[in-house]
């Protein structure tokens, strides 16, 4: 079954009122700093932060009846999975959920908190997958699949709508590429409305099947741990490859040190929370800047489900790598005051001083002398290089240790 734009335009009459209909806005200071004038759907605003919510609605709304009371079961250890649970959970109809044996307490407990019922099986998607079809089999429970659906696809596809209702004047639209599903939507409904429009598929470099079709490039994917996990998909379905075929120009890919850069500056630039696969849509746009110069070009920022404590990290490495927090290695005198005279110089320089290290046993250290390590927070590089300029000037023998490239 191929999907249409009137099949977008009839999930979007039936998921409205039950989907946050989220905004399209400009992303002032990346397009400042870029001279590409971004553009955000924020899908991060949707109930369940992802617009996994949108396909996973109009899935359960074009269900029978029976199959209704029956239930329904998918396989997913993220976004889909809180997608379907929540909506199954408002329309009445029982959910179940398989979740691979390692996937994080949280991810589990926000799924059962929206009312669906998890198990755990297998240590893989493969193993869960053939799990769930087997459960699905046994139970007689309808299986709504992450993206190879037309009824998914349509329903992802009514963000396109939305976002040229908001901003018509788009001249590229960036959409992550996991399964394929999301581009699949959008781009059929965005080429309808607009065909000059050019719709840039966006993958992590990990997990980049289709940028691979379209170099020729028969290798395999390299997989592994990434940051963009939302489309971490080796291979996409044969539907959704059809559509991107016939409605993608082009696929860029994102290593994973230029997805997490891309996830701090719209937290520290934007001040909007967002997972990786998100990151991997903006990574490109950094890539292309010169390219992209002036252009209007929108980017489904597709999710903001991110692991708190991996968001803390990736803040102070980021921090680090503006050299906002930095640090500092001296030796110093082993008497009185060193210490209070350094924290009072770096405290004059406006900076602060957030952990100090004071080591005069380790062996590489002369007896009569100290090592002294001290973690600071600056406003950027330049004030740090002042700080160290100062520091020396004063007589202090220190250095900068650089932890993150």
């Amino acid at each position: 079954m191929n999907v249409t734009f009137q099949d977008i335009e009839k999930a979007q009459r039936a998921i409205a009122g039950q989907i946050i209909r989220t905004p399209t806005i400009k992303a002032t200071r990346l397009s400042l700093r870029t001279g590409v004038n971004i553009y955000l759907k924020l899908e991060n605003l949707q109930h369940t932060a992802s617009f996994k919510a949108r396909g996973a609605l109009n899935c359960l709304l074009n269900l029978d009846d029976d199959a209704k009371q029956r239930g329904v079961i998918a396989s997913s250890a993220g976004n889909h999975a809180q997608g379907v649970a929540f909506h199954a959970s408002r329309l009445g109809i029982p959910a179940t959920i398989v979740m691979p044996k390692g996937t994080a307490f949280n991810k589990i407990q926000k799924t059962e908190e929206f009312g669906a019922k998890v198990i755990l099986a297998g240590d893989n998607y493969d193993e869960t997958q053939s799990f769930t079809h087997s459960l699905a089999a046994e139970k007689n429970l309808a299986f709504v699949h992450p993206f190879d659906d037309p009824h998914v696809i349509a329903g992802q596809g009514t963000l396109g709508i939305e976002m040229l209702e908001d901003q018509p004047d788009l001249q590229k639209i960036i959409v992550p590429i996991g399964g394929g599903g999301l581009i699949s939507g959008v781009a059929t409904a965005v080429k309808h409305m607009n065909s000059e429009i050019e719709i840039i598929g966006a993958q992590a470099d990990l997990y980049n099947a289709v940028k691979r079709h379209y170099d020729a490039n028969t290798g395999p994917v390299e997989g592994g741990a990434t940051l963009a996990e939302g489309i971490a998909v080796k291979t996409p379905a044969e539907r959704t490859m059809r559509i991107i075929k016939q409605h993608v120009q082009r696929v860029e890919s994102a290593s994973e040190e230029e997805i997490e850069d891309a996830i701090f500056n719209l937290l520290s630039s934007e001040k909007l929370v967002a997972e990786g696969a998100a990151g991997a849509g903006l990574a490109a746009i950094f890539k292309n800047k010169e390219e992209f110069q002036g252009q209007n070009i929108g980017l489904v920022l597709c999710g903001g489900n991110i692991d708190s404590r991996l968001l803390s990290t990736l803040i102070l490495r980021g921090m680090l790598r503006e050299g906002r927090i930095t640090r500092l290695r001296f030796e110093i005198d082993d008497t009185p005051g060193q210490l209070a005279d350094i924290s009072n110089l770096i405290g004059d320089e406006g900076a602060n001083v957030i952990e100090v290290i004071h080591q005069r046993l380790m062996q590489a250290v002369p007896l009569k002398k100290a090592e002294l390590d001290m973690v600071i927070e600056a406003r950027d590089t330049a004030h740090v290089q002042n700080i160290l300029t100062n520091l020396r000037a004063k007589g202090f023998k220190v250095n900068q240790m650089n932890e993150v490239a």
